[in-house]
């Protein structure tokens, strides 16, 4: 009952519960016996070292003011505040007892040093061993944790047995200290056996949380621990040194001269820590808390939504009006979470607008695809044929092919300026007013003429287009045409394709009153028209498909077939299906 190693009894039963507890005592029995006590005085020890060390055990788990319970483990002031409680309440309970348990079974008035050895044997190792076992558990876990039972527990009772239990060994520890009688010894050890296994009784009732996660204030109390072990390390190894000269000089027990000593070393430490702990306190309350708590913001975050969270900005509205980096901290959280959610709110309503914009544009595209030629038209004398694919949902690129009367075919291609939905509306008005006017007068130039006055004097955008109009008669087989700077069209004449030398003519939108010129020639073959869509198609060196590489594709293409889709088939092997940045368009007339 002498040996310093009493502290592990705290430390075994802490980790491993009544299991460790148990261990401890066998042990502890194998060292009695061969310290030569007698058979009762071991039996005493053990059954009070087991309650002792099982006491440590129930104490972690029992709850007291936290919110989780959790294995043990340093990482926050609380948790190494109850830890240095449990050493402290645990060492004067064993103290008490065994104190007593000596003046019970050798002599009173030696029960005093045997109590001041006890308690700073106990407090010294087990703070030591405590420390050092709890940080190696970090790295491997084999805490024992208990399971949470379901019987209902009357926590009155528990807390009245804990404070009497208190109370009854502060008056063990003043009959050990003051060398009372033997029977008030008795007594008071007795009372206090009663209500340490009546507090052993309590059921563990709560749910053991994890505590995995590597927090920054586990971090700086990991390097503080360990400054304080090396303290303590030193000054156990200065009275283990002075516990072999003691004996070697005197003949009085040497504990009488090892307690100032490790009163010293105790209180040097002490004069260390207590300041570290109130240091710790202040920095987790008004650092690391606040951090946690805006932390809780990254189970909140949600990709395109809002963070819907009024219990979150509640939490770091607490620290708002502090004029500290934390403050600081704070309202900038809670004003990235209004930016967030009113960004998040906009986005919403850009979003719903659109997909309206989406679906007016879907059905701009439907009513865009139906003013065009949806069929080729085919008679007896020729075939004529077009497509347009434009850029984006919508284009500025037109075509047209229709028979004015029995004999003669309106061909109608152009380009109006710009994409999407300005060009598309221009290229639609331009499409129909001249379906209109081509009722009334068949010469291209003078519809050129008044079409361009009319965009002329209604262009507040100054949008412009080019435009190819020609009037074929079937009878005569004469193409009459005018141009407006659009792209020559390709003929067929002997086999072979050419692009046809034309007025250019400028462009319709721009320059008011400007006189086009009517052409004509004998269609004895094919005329391609197109926009500059095709050719200035681009791969990915940025090289442009060219108005070489359509004449040789007409040319090559030997084939009395359809030639649109084998010629897109062309462009998209050359840009490598590169995005199409400009609208396509191509109308062919075939004579038979």
């Amino acid at each position: 009952m002498e040996n310093p190693h009493v502290g592990l009894l705290f430390v075994l039963g802490l980790l491993f519960g009544p299991y460790g507890a148990l261990g401890a005592v066998l042990a502890n029995i194998l060292l009695d016996f061969l310290n030569g006590f007698s058979p009762i005085e071991i039996i005493a020890s053990a059954i009070f070292s087991f309650g002792v060390s099982y006491l440590a055990y129930k104490l972690w788990y029992s709850g007291f003011k936290a919110k989780e319970i959790t294995k043990p483990k340093l990482d926050n002031t609380y948790h190494l505040l109850l830890f240095l409680s449990i050493i402290s309440i645990c060492g004067l309970v064993y103290s008490a007892i065994h104190g007593n348990l000596l003046g019970i079974f050798i002599e009173p008035k030696i029960s005093i040093y045997y109590f001041i050895t006890y308690f700073l044997n106990f407090i010294n190792v087990a703070f030591i061993f405590g420390i050092l076992i709890l940080l190696f558990s970090d790295k491997i876990d084999f805490i024992e944790t208990p399971k949470s039972s379901k019987k209902v527990i009357n926590k009155r009772l528990y807390r009245i047995i804990f404070y009497l239990l208190i109370i009854a060994t502060i008056i063990a520890s003043i009959s050990a200290i003051v060398g009372m009688d033997r029977n008030i010894m008795t007594g008071v050890t007795i009372l206090v056996g009663i209500l340490l296994f009546g507090y052993l009784t309590k059921p563990f009732v709560f749910e053991i949380q994890p505590n995995d996660e590597d927090t920054i204030i586990e971090k700086i109390m990991r390097n503080f621990l360990i400054i304080i072990l090396v303290i303590t390390i030193f000054g156990v190894l200065i009275s283990i040194l002075s516990y072999n000269f003691i004996t070697q000089i005197n003949n009085i027990n040497p504990y009488i001269y090892l307690m100032p000593l490790l009163f010293i070393t105790d209180v040097s430490i002490l004069l260390f820590f207590i300041p570290g702990i109130i240091i710790f306190r202040y920095v987790e309350t008004k650092v690391i808390q606040p951090i946690s708590s805006f932390s809780e913001i990254e189970r909140f975050i949600k990709e395109d939504e809002k963070i819907e969270a009024e219990g979150l900005v509640n939490v770091y509205s607490k620290y708002i009006n502090e004029k500290t980096e934390i403050g600081t901290l704070a309202r900038s959280y809670t004003d990235l979470i209004k930016h967030n959610n009113n960004y998040i709110e906009n986005i919403r309503e850009i979003e719903g607008e659109k997909e309206r914009i989406n679906a007016e544009l879907d059905i701009a595209t439907k009513i865009q695809a139906a003013s065009l030629p949806t069929e080729e038209i085919e008679c007896d004398e020729f075939i004529v044929n077009g497509f347009s694919q434009p850029a984006k949902e919508v284009g500025g690129d037109f075509f047209d092919y229709y028979m004015i009367d029995e004999d003669n075919l309106a061909i109608v291609i152009g380009d109006a300026s710009g994409k999407g939905v300005p060009a598309a509306l221009v290229a639609m008005i331009t499409q129909v007013v001249i379906k209109q006017m081509i009722k009334h007068d068949q010469d291209p130039s003078k519809i050129l003429h008044s079409l361009n006055n009319q965009l002329c004097q209604n262009n507040p955008e100054s949008m412009f287009i080019t435009l190819w109009l020609g009037i074929y008669n079937k009878t005569t087989q004469k193409v009459t045409f005018s141009n407006a700077g659009h792209n020559p069209p390709l003929i067929r004449e002997n086999d072979e394709f050419r692009y046809l030398d034309i007025d250019s003519g400028i462009v319709l939108g721009v320059m008011e009153d400007f006189e086009y010129v009517t052409e004509e020639l004998t269609l004895t073959d094919e005329l391609i028209t197109y926009t500059d869509g095709i050719t200035d198609a681009n791969n990915s060196n940025d090289d442009m498909y060219g108005e070489d590489k359509l004449l040789n594709f007409f040319n090559e293409f030997k084939s009395d077939n359809d030639p649109i889709r084998p010629l897109l088939k062309d462009i998209d092997n050359f840009t490598e299906n590169q995005a199409q940045f400009d609208d396509m368009t191509l109308v062919y007339l075939k004579i038979k």
